[in-house]
């Protein structure tokens, strides 16, 4: 482990003393952990498999908090361990989801429906690989689409993911300095492709994707992708790939569909093929993408998904449907 280049890299990120020494504390637990093990390598060339094997031991001695996975993404990022930053970033990304839909669905159903849908399902501890997610995923949702269909689609379509409201102030700021929604969406394409662009020039990893001229030529002839697309009060947006790097170069159709979802509750159905998830999952997904456009217009609106990964299309096209008198 590099300890004193990790230390700046921190202190470059304004981080305390004490949060700083705590960090490079969990590095070097998952340094001895990586010794012990009989592996014998440094962290910085940490595998996929080395990170779950440490978070299993997270988790057995509660110690699986927020802040421990994040002092081991940032190490992945600081010494270029793509494999243990996406890693990490896994173990971090959307893993409220599967909380908020335990908690939407007594909400909305009453505890005690809501408890008979998860009967056998315990909540999954932070750290949880998502190899183990969507059999979760796969009994509950099963259950309830069944029973409630109706219900299921409403608890969906409200968002599982915790999406603070002032995260997207850059959006409305961006749309009020525009004539409209057409330029907006024009602007938006510009500064999305130009952000690739730049990460594509630093050497930096998008969310988790490496950043390659073919992606950002695939992104760029796909204003749905880049952007958004207008017809009438209607915005139409296409998901770019999770990997879009994987995603161009794979042949394999079921590959493809792997490389291509964004949701780590059901991602790892597609590459296994061991449960299969209903589409209705991806109402999450669809509230996901809506929730920019109801923060800049102050209002709750209805999103549809029209193509999907789980219904064996290519690429995941969402409908957002703008309130009236907007245009």
């Amino acid at each position: 482990m590099d300890a004193s280049g990790y230390r700046d890299f921190l202190k470059a990120r304004s981080l305390s003393t004490a949060a700083i020494d705590k960090a490079l504390a969990v590095i070097g637990r998952f340094e001895i952990a990586l010794q012990t093990s009989g592996k014998a390598k440094p962290v910085d060339v940490a595998t996929r498999d080395d990170a779950q094997a440490f978070s299993k031991q997270l988790i057995s001695e509660g110690q699986n908090s927020f802040d421990n996975y994040l002092a081991l993404l940032r190490y992945g990022s600081f010494s270029r361990n793509r494999a243990l930053y996406v890693a990490v970033l896994e173990f971090l990304d959307g893993a409220e989801a599967f909380g908020n839909l335990h908690i939407k669905m007594a909400e909305v159903l009453g505890e005690a429906k809501r408890d008979a849908f998860f009967e056998g399902v315990a909540l999954p501890p932070l750290g949880t690989p998502n190899e183990k997610k969507p059999s979760l995923v796969q009994q509950v949702l099963s259950r309830l689409e069944t029973q409630e269909p109706e219900a299921c689609k409403h608890i969906l379509g409200s968002g599982l993911r915790d999406l603070r409201d002032e995260w997207f102030q850059d959006a409305v700021t961006a749309y009020e300095a525009c004539s409209g929604l057409d330029e907006y969406l024009a602007e938006k394409s510009k500064r999305f492709i130009a952000e690739l662009e730049r990460h594509k020039q630093e050497g930096k990893w998008w969310f988790v994707q490496e950043i390659t001229a073919d992606v950002i030529e695939h992104v760029r002839q796909r204003p749905m992708m880049s952007g958004g697309v207008r017809d009438g009060n209607v915005i139409y947006e296409v998901k770019i790939p999770y990997m879009a790097k994987e995603w161009l170069e794979e042949v394999d159709p079921r590959m493809r569909r792997y490389h291509a979802c964004h949701c780590p509750w059901v991602r790892e159905s597609l590459r296994t093929e061991e449960v299969t998830i209903s589409p209705t999952f991806c109402n999450c997904s669809a509230a996901f993408h809506k929730k920019p456009w109801e923060i800049i217009f102050g209002q709750s609106l209805h999103a549809e998904v029209l193509e999907s990964i789980l219904k064996g299309d290519e690429q995941c096209k969402l409908a957002i449907h703008l309130p009236e008198g907007v245009i």
